[in-house]
């Protein structure tokens, strides 16, 4: 199996391809960013989002394509903004008709490192770790990215408690 993660992002849209072989080993493809310029309008970065996307899909071929969840930021804007990533992602998806998989990012921290709340660093530091590489992926977008990937890999290969969340995830001792 092959995931595509994708951390959405205006400014940096971080990508992390990772396999999965039958035995459940794990390995990085690739993961890089897509960026942005911005002075552009916003209509023309959400352009070359969608067709970095396509190029990675292109190399990549997926089998699903898994993207961090919707946020709630302080600034309203950025969150509208960060939703209009989302979408060009989440098309450039279906219309390869791809499956489309959605994590929180407490949910993917969680798998990763062991906590809702780690850090960028701690995420670098757990994918290295886990993909067994010389050093972690940079910058933090793609490794986020990866870890999302990632996540997804192991949420498709475990049994999930009864009642627990699509990570399998139980929180305070019980499902919720």
């Amino acid at each position: 199996m092959i995931v595509l993660g994708v951390d959405p992002g205006t400014a940096t849209t971080g990508y992390g391809v990772v396999g999965r072989a039958d035995d459940g080993a794990v390995s990085l493809r690739e993961c890089g960013v897509i960026r942005t310029a911005p002075a552009q309008p916003l209509a023309l970065r959400l352009r070359d989002i969608f067709e970095g996307v396509n190029e990675v899909l292109d190399r990549a071929r997926p089998d699903a394509v898994v993207v961090e969840g919707a946020f709630y930021a302080r600034n309203v804007r950025t969150t509208l903004v960060l939703g209009h990533a989302r979408g060009v992602i989440l098309l450039a998806a279906a219309l390869r008709q791809l499956p489309v998989v959605e994590y929180a990012p407490a949910e993917v921290k969680s798998v990763i490192t062991g906590t809702g709340k780690a850090t960028k660093e701690q995420i670098q530091f757990m994918v290295q770790r886990l993909l067994r590489l010389k050093e972690p992926p940079r910058p933090a977008d793609a490794a986020d990215a990866a870890a999302i990937a990632l996540a997804h890999c192991y949420a498709v290969s475990l049994p999930r408690p009864r009642g627990a969340g699509p990570l399998g995830i139980v929180l305070a001792g019980r499902p919720r």
